[in-house]
């Protein structure tokens, strides 16, 4: 059975592995495989502690959904970035920065459940909207949008994926989705 908490300064590693393994198949066939293949559960993991994602004074909260123990997604939601600036937040409408689940738990209900709380702690805060970023190419998830109620509010930008040895960095479309959390 599927539980949902906040994420933990101990649940670093597993909440990474959930991303990277979460990036890896959902993102293939259109994030270059170089980038997929050198992603480093290790490396995202110290990356979230830096950052301090499970201090409860962060602006962003992250939970977590797990069955028997094991975490097996997440979702990080608060104020909206601004261009996608965590250092320029708007105070009137939320965000869902995240949603990523184990593979092998797409379709159980678990990324409802997670969108579901995340937009209670939206509700919570006092925000009446919210929005989130998908990349174009991703059908899976611009699919879940439009199932849990968001529609594409025609703002679009671009995600500079950076390459190693000095190769240009790819651009990935982002499409922009809004909803209400009211309704």
């Amino acid at each position: 059975m599927l539980t949902i908490r906040r994420e933990e300064p101990d649940d670093a590693d597993a909440v990474a592995r959930v991303h990277v393994h979460g990036w890896q198949a959902g993102y293939a066939g259109f994030m270059p495989d170089e980038v997929l293949r050198r992603l480093n559960v290790a490396a995202w993991a110290q990356r979230r502690r830096d950052i301090g994602t499970a201090d409860p004074e962060h602006p962003f909260t992250t939970l977590l959904g797990e069955v028997d123990g094991l975490v097996v997604g997440f979702t990080t939601f608060g104020p909206y970035r601004r261009n996608q600036d965590r250092d320029d937040l708007d105070p009137t409408v939320g965000e869902v920065v995240a949603i990523y689940v184990e593979p092998a738990y797409w379709g159980d209900g678990t990324a409802a459940a997670l969108l579901s709380a995340a937009r209670a702690g939206l509700t919570e805060r006092g925000w009446s909207g919210y929005r989130a970023w998908v990349l174009e190419q991703n059908r899976r998830a611009r699919r879940f949008c439009e199932r849990a109620g968001l529609s594409p509010d025609g703002e679009r930008s671009t995600y500079q994926v950076p390459l190693a040895g000095g190769v240009p960095p790819v651009g990935l479309v982002e499409v922009r989705y809004a909803g209400r959390l009211d309704s």
